[in-house]
């Protein structure tokens, strides 16, 4: 469950970070858009890519990794020397 409620949560900031991302952008390039349209179409592909990246990857043994979620958000995993000075 815990799991899960993390995967929503990721899903839901990577929705909401794409969307605000893109609405600057498309409001010059097609003013004749609806903003929330926009938002939610970028919003949506960022979404369904990592579902599907997960669904694939669940697919594949029927269970899911921290590793295997990482990957499907592109997170980049630091040593703990790394996150403590401050370098990527």
């Amino acid at each position: 469950m815990k799991m899960a409620k993390d995967i929503l949560g990721r899903i839901v900031a990577l929705f909401l970070s794409s969307a605000l991302a893109i609405v600057g952008g498309a409001s010059v390039l097609a003013p004749e858009l609806e903003l929330w349209k926009s938002a939610a179409l970028s919003g949506l592909a960022a979404a369904f890519q990592v579902i599907q990246k997960l669904a694939t990857s669940y697919y594949d043994d029927g269970k899911l990794t921290r590793e295997e979620i990482n990957a499907a958000f592109n997170v980049q995993t630091r040593s703990k020397k790394d996150s403590t000075s401050g370098e990527l």
